[in-house]
């Protein structure tokens, strides 16, 4: 007990290291990885970003004009982004919100 008695002592009269998240968020860092984001009215359906993905997360139908994105198989590594000649795909700094399940997100554009 007496070895616990300067730790104890210093954690009763210094401030918390945990922060209160919904009122106090966390600040994040330079070049975070946070989620890739589509601008399909920028895209030209080129099915490049389809091609570099290395996690196969992107799947392009130029037919029907569709992009076809799987956030959870996606491995941010912004392969994509440096593919994609129009500037149609960012990766932004901010994470999503907690998801329960796995879903798609499907990107339509101008036909015809």
């Amino acid at each position: 007990m007496p070895v616990m008695l300067p730790t104890i002592m210093k954690n009763l009269f210094s401030k918390p290291d945990t922060r209160l998240y919904p009122v106090e968020e966390r600040i994040l860092y330079p070049q975070v990885r946070g989620h890739v984001e589509f601008n399909s009215d920028k895209c030209i359906f080129c099915s490049l970003c389809a091609k570099r993905c290395p996690a196969d997360a992107i799947e392009v139908d130029r037919d029907s004009k569709t992009l076809t994105f799987q956030p959870f198989r996606c491995i941010v590594c912004a392969a994509c982004v440096e593919g994609c000649p129009k500037d149609a795909i960012a990766v932004v700094e901010k994470w999503h919100a907690p998801e329960y399940e796995k879903t798609s997100e499907v990107h339509q554009g101008a036909v015809g």
